[in-house]
């Protein structure tokens, strides 16, 4: 198991202060749903139905979970509503659990001698990407692997700067070419460098939003074939970063970007600074897509490996 597998004290601790806006306020809507009630029925559950929605689960995640609530009061007959939280609690935990999907950890999958695992990043700008990307690198180092960046997001001068200073700031080697140069030219080039420097991780960034999505899909498109070319497979992780704060518009964002390229992990940024994290809930239920990575705060080690059992404890607490 790698060093960041172990869900530590101290990482509990970050988790539980990163979700503590979102707790707050979903428990307290929930506190209100029951106060007064003593059972479980229709009007509690229309009223949890809100509570859901408005805690940015969505309605499609809300309905699910509600339909499970309902079947399980009409086969016990009869649930006291101080039991809904707990109830509500399973149901949550066994709708990520069925996702299929393992906790993440910052473990590298092994790939042919000489080859480096490959993870291209895509967003829109703006919720993190780049600095997801220098905080997943830092992460990886301190593992002891060798990690090459990749600022292929050539559409702003910012992206590059940015991305040159994370680089700086974690202590790893950078492949850029400036504004405007070819995406797919530099993450050829990383690829390339790569390869010949024995890294052991390429991390490529790409532009968050080029004028329409039949462009974003073409140029994604044309870094993967490239990236192809050089490394058989890569990228082996397309990672979708959304700002967890935007609530239902991060879930958008990755319906649009699903539709554009074959995402196969999310990054969640900035749930310290939102009550909007049952966001987390929906988009892992209705996209399928494992998520991996969550923020829960602004310092370098707050990029944390995403763990189901350590979320739902921290959002209900112990």
């Amino acid at each position: 198991m790698g060093l960041f597998g172990l869900f530590s004290k101290d990482k509990k601790q970050k988790l539980d202060e990163g979700l503590s806006k979102t707790k707050e306020t979903f428990l307290s809507k929930l506190a209100r749903t029951v106060v007064g009630k003593s059972k479980v029925d229709a009007d509690v559950l229309d009223e949890l139905e809100e509570v859901l929605i408005s805690s940015d689960v969505g309605v499609a995640t809300t309905i699910k979970i509600i339909d499970r609530i309902e079947a399980r009061v009409a086969k016990e007959k009869y649930i006291n509503a101080d039991e809904l939280q707990t109830i509500l609690r399973d149901e949550i935990a066994s709708l990520l659990e069925e996702n299929n999907t393992s906790d993440a950890q910052f473990e590298l999958p092994v790939h042919p001698e000489g080859q480096p695992h490959v993870i291209m990043v895509v967003g829109v700008n703006g919720v993190g990407k780049t600095t997801t990307i220098g905080k997943l690198a830092n992460q990886f180092k301190q593992m002891n692997k060798s990690v090459i960046l990749g600022a292929a997001d050539t559409f702003r001068a910012a992206a590059v700067d940015q991305l040159i200073i994370w680089s700086e700031r974690v202590g790893v080697p950078i492949i850029q070419q400036g504004m405007n140069a070819d995406p797919a030219s530099v993450a050829f080039d990383t690829l390339q460098a790569a390869k010949s420097r024995g890294a052991d991780v390429a991390i490529i960034d790409t532009a968050g939003r080029l004028h329409n999505k039949v462009n974003l899909m073409n140029e994604l498109g044309k870094i993967k074939r490239v990236m192809d070319k050089v490394i058989p497979g890569a990228p082996h992780e397309i990672l979708l970063v959304l700002d967890g704060s935007t609530g239902q518009n991060a879930f958008e964002q990755a319906k649009q970007f699903s539709l554009a390229t074959d995402i196969n992990a999310l990054a969640i940024t900035k749930l310290d600074g939102t009550a909007k994290g049952g966001v987390v809930i929906g988009i892992s239920d209705q996209m399928k897509i494992p998520v991996k990575y969550i923020g829960v705060g602004e310092g370098i080690n707050d990029l944390q490996a995403f763990h189901k059992k350590a979320f739902v404890n921290s959002l209900f607490g112990e």
